[in-house]
C-alpha cells in the first residue's frame, strides 16, 4: 500500500514538501546525486519544518529521500571542493555550525519542532545520518545502508552527532562507527538501535506515516514541551533540577485548553479533539 500525498507549490528546488492529513512529508529531491546534501537543501528543509510547525493542522513531520537513496552525504564538489577553492558553498557556512548556513540552527530547530520521523529509504552516510540523529524516530528500509564516514574524508563529525550517536547506540558502537567509517546494513543499524524500526522497502512510508499519525494525534504544545524536557534532561545529573523543569511545565499544562479538553473527553467518554 502506498501513501497518497498532495504536492504543495512552495518554490523549493532541492526538496519536495507535501501534506497528508496531519502529517507533513519532506523529500530530499536530488535523486541524480543520491540526494547529496547542500547548504541550500538545509535551508529549504528548515523553511519547510518551520512552515509545518506553524500549521495547526500538522501534528508530525516525516523526512525521506527521492529515488534509491536517502542522502549520500555532503555534495563533495559543491561543498568541500568549493571551500578548498576559497569560496563559501552556502549562506555563510563559515559562521554556521558544522558547515550549515549561519541562518540555520539545525539542532535547536529539530529539538523544538513537532515530532520528526526519518524514513531512510536507501544509503545514508555522513550528514545523511547526522542530520537525523536528533529526530524523534528513525525508520529504515531493509535496503538502507548507514555510515558515519567523516574520518575517511579527513574531517570530524558535526551537528552534535558525537553527543546524539552515543545516546542512540552507546559509547562502544558510537566509537566504532565514527573511528572506522564503516557502512552498516539496515539490519545492523536496527540491531544497534541506530534505527528504531525496520520495514520492507514498499512499506517504509506506511510505517513512517503510522508513527506520524500516532504521535501527531497528541497536542502539539505538550508534545514540544515533552521534547524540550527530553533534550534538557537526557544528560542532566541534578535530579532536583530535572524535577523542577518537569514541575514548572506541569504547572503550565494545568491551565492549557488541551489539558481541559483531555479531561472533558475522558469524563464524556469520547476521543479528545486537539486540532
Amino acid at each position: 500500500m502506498s501513501v497518497a500525498v498532495e504536492p504543495r507549490a512552495d518554490g523549493f528546488e532541492q526538496i519536495k514538501y507535501e501534506k497528508k492529513g496531519a502529517v507533513a512529508l519532506l523529500t530530499l529531491n536530488r535523486p541524480e546525486r543520491l540526494n547529496a546534501w547542500t547548504p541550500q537543501m538545509m535551508e529549504e528543509l528548515a523553511a519547510a519544518i518551520e512552515d509545518a510547525n506553524e500549521d495547526n493542522a500538522i501534528g508530525a513531520i516525516i523526512m525521506t529521500g527521492e529515488g534509491r537513496g536517502f542522502c549520500a552525504g555532503a555534495d563533495i564538489e559543491g561543498t568541500f571542493k568549493t571551500r578548498l577553492d576559497g569560496k563559501d558553498p552556502g549562506n555563510d557556512t563559515v559562521s554556521g555550525s558544522g558547515g550549515v548556513p549561519a541562518t540555520v540552527d539545525w539542532i535547536k530547530l529539530t529539538r523544538t519542532s513537532k515530532p520528526l520521523i526519518a524514513a531512510v529509504n536507501g544509503p545514508a552516510v555522513g550528514i545523511g545520518v547526522t542530520m537525523i540523529l536528533p529526530f524523534d524516530l528513525i525508520v529504515v528500509s531493509e535496503e538502507a545502508k548507514m555510515g558515519v564516514v567523516f574520518v575517511k574524508m579527513g574531517i570530524v563529525p558535526e551537528l552534535a552527532s558525537s553527543h546524539f550517536l552515543i545516546h542512540r547506540v552507546g559509547w562502544g558502537k558510537a566509537s566504532e562507527m565514527m573511528l572506522s567509517g564503516k557502512i552498516y546494513s539496515a539490519k545492523e543499524a536496527h540491531e544497534m538501535k541506530l534505527a528504531d524500526y525496520i520495514a520492507p522497502a514498499d512499506g517504509l512510508l506506511d510505517k513512517a506515516f503510522e508513527l506520524g499519525e500516532l504521535v501527531g494525534a497528541n497536542p502539539s504544545r505538550q508534545v514540544r514541551w515533552t521534547k524540550e524536557l527530553l533534550t534538557q534532561n537526557a544528560s542532566e545529573t541534578d535530579l532536583k533540577l530535572v524535577q523542577k523543569r518537569e514541575t514548572d511545565r506541569l504547572h503550565e499544562c494545568w491551565v492549557t485548553p488541551e489539558h481541559k479538553e483531555a479531561v472533558a473527553a475522558f469524563m464524556e467518554k469520547r476521543p479528545p479533539k486537539f486540532r
